[in-house]
């Protein structure tokens, strides 16, 4: 596993119940943060991940909008389920 792409945390930014959505401020651990946007419909999946620009990218180093975090939203995902960042009740 990528050693720059740890989550040290994930809190919750925005919520619609009605449509499903959720979006979620992931922050790494070298301090990059991104955006997480999940859907509960009609099974919790992730839908995207959005850098934020508070710092250049870890991976390309690149101070604009990159692809690197959307190539590796699986990874987040991943590291998201098995370390329950989420807990399993908001997501039900």
């Amino acid at each position: 596993m990528n050693s720059k792409l740890q989550i040290k945390s994930v809190t919750l930014a925005d919520k619609d119940l009605k449509s499903g959505l959720f979006q979620y401020i992931m922050t790494l651990a070298d301090g990059s943060r991104a955006r997480l946007f999940y859907s509960n419909k009609p099974e919790w999946h992730l839908t995207g991940v959005t850098r934020l620009l508070n710092v250049p990218c870890p991976l390309c180093m690149k101070d604009y909008y990159c692809g690197c975090f959307e190539k590796n939203a699986e990874l987040f995902d991943r590291q998201v389920n098995e370390n329950d960042f989420i807990p399993a009740s908001m997501r039900a």
